[in-house]
């Protein structure tokens, strides 16, 4: 088992030679003090892809992350991957206190990428408080450290569920938001108020990525979604079904006023996702905004069923999966994809991966956190 491990190891490091030569490279070109950037969740899905992505253009990286879902040895992984382990703090940033500190000690930051929050919609009907505790107060905190400490890039983790259920498809930026449907959702709606106004009173500029539905892992297979316990997202519940650590895959609905009943979403590759992430930060590090307060939807543009997605799943993994119709889930939307033409014209972003590549890569991961526990 030790000789496996140890071939998996060197497989690794052989396949991620080029990335890490890459951000030698793009450290090498400046040869000034590196800019550094936060990013709070750091050691989650969504932030320890966009810790890698920053490292590779050449960012120095400090992560806060409270562990409370996610693993410490994600950092490790992320130094693996790089080259280089970014500066970790393990805290709550709904410590007020703790968070000061951290800004009077960082004072010099370019930007925060703030990804920490409560994010199950389930979860959220079920607990509203906690939610509305963790992702209100951890922005504050945020907020008031930047502000006392001048610094002036935000780049905030929003949702599409802002849109509750949109009147018309695809969702534009432009589009009206309705009434939430969730707690959740409701934080992000509350969240994108408190940013407007204080970019307004304190000078601060802020982009909110209204992103869909994150799925895959990264390519080395050596970080990806991982929550802790019973998943509250569709593709975790489906690879640790076809991997055997659950029995059977939940669909909630198929009364739903779509072709095959189930819900529609719009799925986006993770890797896609972070690459948006650094493109916003270098956005506002080189005054290219058009404004202090700016808003971008991030998807693919194409929306697909749960259905759809079950079957992506089978066709490239080559397992049946084991799932059953069950009633509906509390504050889940119909159907739900966006309108990436402002993204693709102001950012020069789109995703570039399919929904295929997106389920393949989740499967690799899967195998590879199996393997790992040989």
């Amino acid at each position: 088992m030790a000789g496996g491990r140890a071939q998996r190891t060197a497989t690794h490091k052989r396949k991620h030679a080029d990335a890490r030569a890459s951000l030698r490279i793009n450290m090498a070109k400046k040869n000034e003090k590196r800019l550094k950037v936060l990013v709070t969740g750091g050691a989650g899905y969504i932030g320890s892809h966009t810790v890698i992505a920053l490292q590779q253009q050449g960012f120095e990286v400090a992560v806060i992350d409270n562990l409370s879902n996610s693993h410490a040895g994600v950092i490790d992984r992320i130094g693996e991957i790089t080259g280089e382990r970014p500066e970790f703090h393990e805290f709550d940033l709904v410590d007020r206190r703790r968070t000061a500190s951290f800004f009077a000690a960082n004072a010099g930051l370019a930007g925060v990428i703030h990804f920490a929050a409560h994010k199950a919609v389930g979860e959220s009907m079920k607990d509203p408080l906690m939610y509305y505790r963790n992702n209100l107060i951890s922005l504050m905190n945020i907020l008031e450290g930047m502000r006392r400490r001048n610094v002036a890039n935000l780049v905030f983790s929003s949702s599409c569920t802002v849109y509750g259920q949109p009147d018309e498809l695809p969702v534009k930026e432009t589009s009206p938001i309705k009434e939430a449907v969730s707690a959740y959702g409701n934080t992000k709606q509350m969240s994108e108020d408190i940013l407007r106004f204080s970019v307004h009173a304190y000078g601060i500029r802020a982009i909110a990525l209204r992103y869909f539905n994150p799925v895959g892992a990264h390519e080395s297979a050596l970080i990806g979604e991982l929550p802790r316990g019973v998943p509250n997202n569709l593709t975790p519940f489906i690879t640790q079904t076809a991997i055997g650590k659950r029995e059977c895959l939940s669909v909630f609905g198929s009364d739903y006023n779509t072709p095959d009943g189930t819900p529609i979403r719009d799925y986006i590759h993770v890797v896609d996702l972070a690459r948006a992430h650094v493109t916003a930060v270098e956005r506002m590090i080189g005054k290219k905004a058009k404004s202090d307060y700016e808003i971008f939807n991030l998807g693919t543009g194409k929306g697909y069923s749960v259905l759809e997605v079950i079957r992506s799943f089978e066709k490239v993994s080559g397992r049946k999966l084991n799932y059953r119709i069950v009633g509906r889930r509390s504050g889940d939307i119909e159907q739900l994809w966006a309108d990436t033409s402002y993204a693709r014209r102001e950012l020069g972003w789109k995703a570039e991966r399919d929904l295929d590549a997106m389920m393949l890569s989740a499967w690799k991961w899967e195998q590879a956190l199996a393997q790992s526990k040989e």
